[in-house]
């Protein structure tokens, strides 16, 4: 039951009654929004939250590196951020060994559970970059 003079779970209702009205929410798929998204080109990450404006800092696919260890430290909960984020670390300069030696070594801090469902999100965007090579003749 929802107390009427709070205003947050009046504000959380009015929010919830407003997405049923959109038609499009009951087809809306985390898988879909997922497919939207692109990746960002090196150079644009180099850019961001590379070395370019900061020579001396740390490179796209180092920062993109620590931001998988981190995603993997949390459990491997956020599956769109973490095969995102895979993405943009290939796209960056990563190697596939790169990103297994660096999911791996969250084993010690996260666990075997964390670093195993990582690597699984992580596999489904490597085989995928391996199929779409495989399809451009690569």
């Amino acid at each position: 039951m929802t107390d009427p003079t709070n205003p947050f779970e009046a504000m959380m209702k009015q929010a919830q009654e407003m997405a049923k009205s959109f038609p499009a929410m009951d087809a809306f798929s985390p898988k879909g929004f997922e497919a939207m998204m692109g990746t960002m080109p090196k150079e644009l990450m180099e850019t961001f939250f590379g070395n370019t404006l900061n020579p001396d800092g740390l490179d796209a696919r180092t920062r993109l590196l620590l931001t998988l260890a981190g995603l993997t430290m949390q459990g491997a909960q956020n599956d769109v951020a973490l095969r995102q984020t895979v993405r943009h670390a290939l796209e960056a300069g990563a190697t596939k060994q790169h990103i297994i030696e660096t999911i791996g070594q969250m084993s010690v801090f996260a666990g075997i559970p964390a670093m195993t469902r990582a690597l699984e999100l992580a596999q489904a965007v490597l085989d995928e970059k391996a199929d779409t090579k495989k399809e451009d003749g690569a």
